[in-house]
């Protein structure tokens, strides 16, 4: 009988690596679904679901988001929060370029480079979150402050009231 191997992704190597706890979550799907279907497929709550958003300023340096899934990056308060006049988000079409990773599949840990990473102020206040594990169909929970420590990142009130 053959033994099913769990498919690690970069990700969990890197949270392993760092002696990170996690738990890993999987799903059934072929092609991007949003942050709310994915909770939904995973019955879990939205308030602890969180995506990775990538923006890019006009001299073309990168910044990395991850916000609550059901809420909406304020570019104003992501540019002052990352030392900016002004952010855009980058195209869909150059995630994988810039990231290595694909839409839907995207998470601020292990990407391409190390890029200046803020985590919304809200998941400051769960015991745990949950990102994408680095591909369709994978999330990894964790704690906040976990995350935060492996992506060298920082927590600020980024979304729109």
């Amino acid at each position: 009988m053959a033994k099913t191997k769990d498919i690690k992704t970069n990700a969990m190597r890197i949270l392993e690596r760092n002696k990170i706890e996690f738990n890993h979550h999987t799903y059934e799907c072929d092609e991007f679904i949003d942050g709310s279907q994915t909770a939904d497929l995973l019955g879990l709550d939205h308030k602890i679901v969180y995506k990775t958003l990538v923006t890019q300023s006009v001299g073309k340096e990168y910044f990395v988001f991850v916000i609550p899934i059901d809420e909406e990056l304020d570019l104003k308060k992501a540019a002052k929060a990352v030392g900016q006049k002004a952010l855009s988000m980058i195209p869909v079409k150059d995630i994988n370029n810039v990231t290595g990773y694909i839409r839907g599949g995207c998470t601020a840990i292990g990407m391409k480079k190390q890029y200046k990473t803020t985590i919304d102020l809200s998941a400051k206040t769960l015991p745990l979150m949950v990102v994408s594990g680095g591909r369709i169909g994978s999330q990894i929970e964790l704690k906040p402050d976990d995350l935060c420590k492996v992506v060298c990142g920082q927590f600020a009130e980024v979304t729109v009231n």
